[in-house]
């Protein structure tokens, strides 16, 4: 299954127009993208906010990740300051995925951004953390956090802006989007025999593990008589018919 690693930055010396700053805020967000992800079957590990850029790169460059995902918020420059409004979601030019995944995701914002055209991808010949991870990587610019109208548009739409992000990396994974909900724990319930674990749920998808019968495992999320299930190390789905919560 999907592997990303999710870093919201953390530059708190970046002041918000009102209150708070760019670390909160990107960190609340993917405090509410975590849920979705796992939901989703999509694993993923979190960058370490005591370091900065260079780690965060080094540690996802240390792992074996689909996606580097980097969340920011913007500023003007000083004479434009407060001025400016709009997305940019940055990519590595002469990564072909970097640049599909960034233009899915600006495609995706546009639809819930009150100002969608000046929703776009665009590539970077500076950001490290697009230009230096292993990853298929893009940086995220959500707004920018010195204009009052933007902040409050990102203040008040964390929860949805999380949801659209998953989702677009649902469509690029290639899996299904799954709701949110609760956590729950289940046991496989067979006449005796194992219960597969599939990379996608169908009877058709390729088998990555396997349940005895009696065996315990999480259930992230169920879409279409399938749960997104984790078991020992292993993420992925299997049909809800044999397995009892």
């Amino acid at each position: 299954m999907p592997k990303v690693f999710l870093s919201p930055s953390t530059q708190e010396w970046n002041q918000y127009a009102t209150d708070g700053n760019e670390e909160l805020y990107m960190n609340l967000l993917a405090d509410r993208i975590e849920p979705y992800l796992r939901s989703c079957g999509i694993d993923f590990v979190r960058n370490d906010p005591e370091r900065n850029v260079t780690g965060a790169i080094s540690d996802s460059n240390s792992g074996n990740y689909d996606i580097h995902l980097a969340l920011h918020s913007n500023a003007a420059p000083e004479a434009l300051a407060g001025k400016l409004r709009g997305i940019d979601v940055y990519y590595a030019p002469k990564s072909i995925q970097s640049e599909r995944l960034a233009n899915m995701i600006a495609n995706n914002l546009k639809f819930i951004y009150p100002l969608p055209d000046k929703v776009r991808a665009l590539p970077t010949y500076s950001l490290g953390e697009v230009l230096r991870t292993r990853a298929v990587a893009v940086l995220c610019e959500l707004g920018y956090h010195d204009n009052y109208a933007d902040e409050a548009w990102l203040k008040s739409n964390l929860e949805n802006i999380a949801r659209n992000i998953v989702d677009t990396l649902c469509d690029y994974f290639g899996i299904p989007f799954v709701q949110a909900g609760p956590v729950r724990r289940g046991t496989v319930t067979t006449n005796g025999s194992g219960l597969n674990i599939r990379n996608y749920p169908s009877l058709s998808a390729p088998i990555i593990g396997s349940m005895p019968n009696g065996a315990s495992m999480t259930i992230n999320g169920e879409t279409n008589g399938w749960y997104v299930v984790s078991y020992n190390g292993i993420t992925g789905y299997s049909s809800s018919q044999y397995i009892t919560l």
